[in-house]
């Protein structure tokens, strides 16, 4: 979606929204809604519109796939600190194509198992195949944020591991799979407030963690870590998209943009018929 579609954006989000050369974290409003001039409530009817034409798109992704195993795919890498939306965009953006053609991957902590290779070994292993819309809540870019904030891993693991998922990542796009890398950004005041409404209510408790507060504590050096990843791995095939995400309708608004746009570029084709469509129109008749 961009300005001149017919909603209210006045400006490509794919564009305002891309972390390039000289990027600040400390820059970005989470308040903001960069491109978009329209209220809240014409962000819902954008949304609800723009579903349809992500449900077509990816349903003819999906379809090009039953005949062409080289077909591309869409991997949207969801980051943000806790409570920062990232199931808010997999229910209300996500949630409108068909299930069949969707592989969500939630990444917790590593198990023993995984912790057995290299950070990358378990990740490999749910990269989308062809045809399909991937999700990543949370990814492996943990291991450069939280491996990095909490000394999980030494420091010069850390600096190894930026160069690994670029190469990684180039390795995806010369496959065919189309990364949409997105940091939703929150203020920490906005997340004290998010968090204090979980506590508010019974039905919330469950989303709720204790070790949130602990997280709290380590707020700018989670910044720094995140200024650190963006700046090392966002790249001209893998860019990074950081969408301010106070505003919960308008983080869902510009993440659905940015998967139409991407999307609409791979351009899926329906595939042609392997039969006769008029002699199989002519027996369907006759029966």
């Amino acid at each position: 979606m961009t300005a001149g579609d017919g909603n209210g954006w006045t400006d490509d989000p794919g564009t305002l929204l891309r972390v390039g050369r000289g990027f600040r974290l400390a820059d970005v409003d989470p308040e903001a809604t960069p491109g978009y001039e329209g209220s809240k409530k014409d962000g819902r009817t954008d949304l609800a519109a723009g579903a349809q034409r992500l449900g077509a798109l990816q349903e003819r992704l999906f379809a090009q796939s039953r005949d062409d195993p080289c077909a591309p795919a869409v991997l949207l890498v969801l980051q943000g600190m806790d409570s920062a939306g990232k199931g808010g965009v997999v229910r209300h953006v996500v949630g409108a194509a068909d299930p069949q053609g969707v592989r969500l991957v939630a990444f917790k902590a590593p198990t023993p198992a995984e912790l057995a290779h290299d950070f990358l070994w378990r990740v490999e292993r749910e990269v989308p195949p062809a045809g399909y819309v991937g999700v990543f809540d949370r990814s492996h870019y943990e291991d450069v944020l939280i491996g990095r904030v909490r000394g999980l891993a030494p420091a010069d693991e850390i600096e190894r591991r930026y160069g690994a998922i670029t190469a990684f990542e180039d390795r995806l796009v010369e496959r065919g799979v189309h990364l949409v890398k997105v940091m939703l950004h929150i203020s920490a005041d906005e997340q004290k407030r998010r968090l204090g409404r979980r506590l508010a209510r019974p039905d919330k408790h469950w989303k709720y963690h204790p070790e949130d507060v602990d997280e709290r504590l380590l707020w700018p050096r989670y910044m720094d870590a995140f200024q650190t990843a963006l700046e090392r791995t966002s790249t001209v095939r893998a860019p990074w998209f950081v969408v301010p995400a106070n505003a919960k309708w308008y983080a869902r608004l510009a993440v659905q943009a940015l998967l139409v746009g991407t999307l609409a570029a791979v351009d899926p084709r329906w595939p042609a018929a392997t039969f006769d469509v008029e002699a199989e129109r002519a027996r369907l008749e006759a029966t």
